[in-house]
């Protein structure tokens, strides 16, 4: 498999599940601006869609989108167990949780990495992402440790990304003790360290 990813972007949750599933990999970056692989390769030519992530089967199929890859991943390596078994409510939980991360948490911060976005968008978009994070910190309230309970997920890399950016976008995390400390506890992991660090970003 071949991931193209960008450094920090929500690719790194689709490469921090593949060194969790314990899967062989092969990574290249893309500059989503000029659309270029770092080998050169037209990226739209990969996906259409010209945004990371894209994961290159060894079938040659593409798929796209974070959420449906990080469980495609998760269910090649179901012994991992991050990810419930189809059809259970726990996966159908799972569900849950990405597609909230996904339509609702990410997307809120779409302003911020909007160079032409106002001052007003951008504190809407702030006060967007705290009511969101309130939430989770509503879910982390009940001493779990990960979004299933004691069981780190591919539901839990996703949010992990998309929560580090608040310190790079200037939002406090003060107010939010327990997403914090979800924080801190995945990014302790062996797995996600590497994938970190493989990314320039440790």
């Amino acid at each position: 498999m071949k991931l193209y990813y960008k450094p920090g972007a929500c690719s790194l949750s689709p490469h921090i599940v593949l060194r969790e599933a314990g899967i062989d990999f092969e990574i290249e970056q893309v500059d989503t601006t000029t659309k270029k692989t770092a080998s050169g390769a037209d990226f739209t030519q990969i996906n259409p869609k010209g945004y990371v992530p894209a994961l290159v089967l060894d079938n040659g199929q593409v798929l796209t989108e974070g959420a449906a890859i990080v469980q495609y991943i998760a269910d090649q390596n179901a012994p991992s167990g991050l990810a419930p078994a189809a059809g259970t409510i726990e996966r159908a939980r799972l569900q849950e949780h990405l597609n909230y991360v996904a339509s609702e948490f990410h997307k809120a911060f779409g302003p911020l990495f909007t160079p032409d976005a106002s001052e007003t968008e951008q504190r809407a978009a702030k006060a967007n992402i705290v009511r969101r994070l309130d939430y989770l910190e509503s879910l982390f309230a009940d001493g779990r440790a990960y979004l299933l309970g004691d069981s780190f997920s591919v539901a839990d890399a996703y949010l992990f990304v998309v929560t580090s950016w608040a310190r790079f976008k200037e939002i406090d995390l003060s107010g939010h003790p327990q997403v914090s400390a979800f924080l801190m506890r995945v990014a302790g992991r062996t797995k996600v360290q590497e994938a970190l660090q493989a990314e320039g970003l440790a």
